[in-house]
């Protein structure tokens, strides 16, 4: 029987992933408010620096997430 909990992640997840990671950073950027998982909303006009650190964070997860489907996708060999 096939073990589904070991089975290799396909390289295209993480794009998505990051697609949508790096979407709801933009969306939230627009809207002014964004979703922190511990403290609930955190509003631009309330807390400046802290939406502006979270929004970068969704950003660099973005960022990492679609770096890491490239280098999945073409595993560099020396």
């Amino acid at each position: 029987m096939h073990d589904w909990w070991h089975r290799p992640m396909s390289p295209y997840g993480f794009l998505i992933l990051g697609g949508i990671s790096i979407a709801a950073a933009i969306i939230w950027m627009h809207t002014g408010r964004v979703w922190v998982r511990s403290v609930g909303w955190v509003y631009r006009a309330r807390e400046p620096k802290w939406f502006w650190w979270n929004v970068a964070l969704y950003f660099l997860v973005g960022v990492f997430f679609i770096g890491l489907c490239l280098y999945k996708s073409y595993e560099f060999t020396y």
